[in-house]
């Protein structure tokens, strides 16, 4: 690949492709992403990537029983004033375990906006299990803003199992995340969502699960941080239709003039169903600064400290 600095330091940041200090073409199927166009892919004899004829994007097929695979499809944007909206479908085999590594990051200098809105739907068989990475990153000095939109629906078949880690690194100044999710009979989700906001950023989050089938459970988790003047908001909806166990939790660390909202939601629809909500909204407790100035930090150093220690 034919790739300036500064789209390799997006994918090292967003993808994981950094090895011994320096960009690497991961193993296994991948699709690179970049101004709109793709610009390297590789399938494999269980995954296999096809760009979709209806519209923009992908369609990932991988085969039933694949094991111990990963898939990369990072995107990068380093030109101002992109706008894509991208469709990518997943259609998982029963029984496969693999790992998706997604992510986008955008570098703008230029006046006018860079956006990217990624809509990815899965389609997970029985007893199959994915774990999909997500990670946004945004940087560069220009007037034009850095936005990223995913959106993510997924379709948890018997047995299946999601994992999702969404990751917000720095440097976005407007998101909305959207995430979606029915499951069936024994299905499970799990969502790590990790958030920093700071100066006027703008972050939304939004969940909503349908736990339709008997013993399906999940769990969302929020960690976030907002510093200046930026502003989020956490919105969780889980529906329990039949005998399940949903559990969500927002826990943030506000900042400055920052302000936070977590707004949670519980629908009953069984008498079996056990739905549980936790949220904490709160500034830095002025013990752990004192306690690691003590120890010979500054305390722009103690709260960088505490602050990368909440959003591990």
């Amino acid at each position: 690949m034919n790739l300036t600095e500064e789209e390799k330091q997006i994918f090292c940041e967003v993808a994981d492709t950094k090895k011994d200090g320096v960009f690497e073409i991961p193993e296994g199927a991948y699709n690179f992403r970049v101004n709109g166009k793709a610009v390297s892919r590789n399938s494999t004899d269980n995954i296999n990537i096809k760009t979709k004829k209806s519209n923009s994007g992908l369609e990932i097929y991988v085969k039933e029983n694949t094991k111990n695979e990963q898939v990369h499809i990072p995107v990068a944007i380093s030109t101002t004033g992109i706008k894509e909206t991208v469709y990518n479908d997943f259609y998982i085999g029963e029984n496969a375990e693999i790992t998706i590594i997604a992510g986008c990051g955008i570098y703008n200098c230029g006046p006018t906006d860079s956006v990217h809105d990624g809509i990815h739907r899965f389609f997970v068989g029985k007893n199959a299990k994915i774990t999909y990475i997500e990670k946004h990153y945004g940087f560069g000095q220009g007037r034009g803003g850095k936005i990223l939109n995913p959106t993510t629906e997924l379709h948890l078949d018997k047995g299946s199992e999601a994992e999702l880690i969404m990751e917000q690194i720095k440097g976005v100044d407007s998101t909305i995340r959207k995430t979606t999710a029915t499951l069936e009979k024994n299905a499970k989700l799990i969502v790590k969502e990790r958030l920093m906001t700071h100066g006027r950023q703008t972050a939304e989050s939004i969940y909503c699960v349908e736990l339709n089938g008997e013993d399906s459970t999940t769990t969302i988790a929020s960690r976030s941080v907002a510093q200046d003047l930026s502003k989020q908001t956490f919105r969780s909806k889980i529906i329990g239709n039949n005998k399940c166990r949903g559990h969500s939790e927002c826990d943030a660390i506000i900042m400055d003039e920052a302000k936070v909202s977590a707004i949670p939601s519980l629908d009953a629809n069984c008498v079996d169903a056990e739905l549980i909500h936790e949220a904490a909204i709160g500034k830095i407790a002025g013990e752990q600064i004192i306690k690691l100035m003590t120890l010979g930090l500054t305390r722009q150093e103690a709260e960088s400290r505490v602050i990368n220690g909440f959003l591990r």
